[in-house]
């Protein structure tokens, strides 16, 4: 009797283990290029609103403490003037100025009209008041 052999099975490359090493290392590299992101601003305590976008760019930040001083990109400064001279070097090198004001909740709200109104009268109009979202209740 003769017993029939069998071919041999051609050797192929798996395809979907590739895949999924690819996939994890693109999100590797996507999660460890957020987390090296650079925050020029000095942390506070930001009020909530329902409106507030997750993420604002920013190009130059005024930080107002909850004791009133005043920083321009983590760097202290004496007065909201010295912050307009400030952005005005950069506007006179030809960059499209906005300016987002990062105050701590207990802050008066005049000191922050102050800042802004000093920020105003030097021309500058594209400015934002940082805030956080507003946490709603899971169910």
């Amino acid at each position: 009797m003769k017993v029939a052999r069998r071919g041999r099975k051609k050797a192929r490359i798996e395809i979907i283990p590739m895949i999924d090493t690819m996939f994890f290392l693109l999100v590797f590299f996507m999660v460890a290029t957020l987390s090296m992101t650079m925050e020029r601003g000095i942390p506070v305590a930001l009020p909530h609103a329902a409106a507030a976008l997750d993420e604002t760019r920013q190009v130059g930040t005024v930080t107002i403490t909850k004791e009133g001083r005043l920083f321009f990109d983590k760097e202290p400064i004496a007065s909201a003037d010295e912050a307009v001279s400030r952005l005005a070097r950069w506007q006179s090198q030809g960059a499209e100025v906005s300016i987002v004001i990062n105050a701590d909740h207990s802050v008066e709200h005049g000191r922050v009209v102050e800042v802004m109104d000093a920020l105003r009268r030097a021309g500058f109009t594209r400015m934002a008041v940082a805030v956080r979202p507003v946490e709603t209740a899971k169910n």
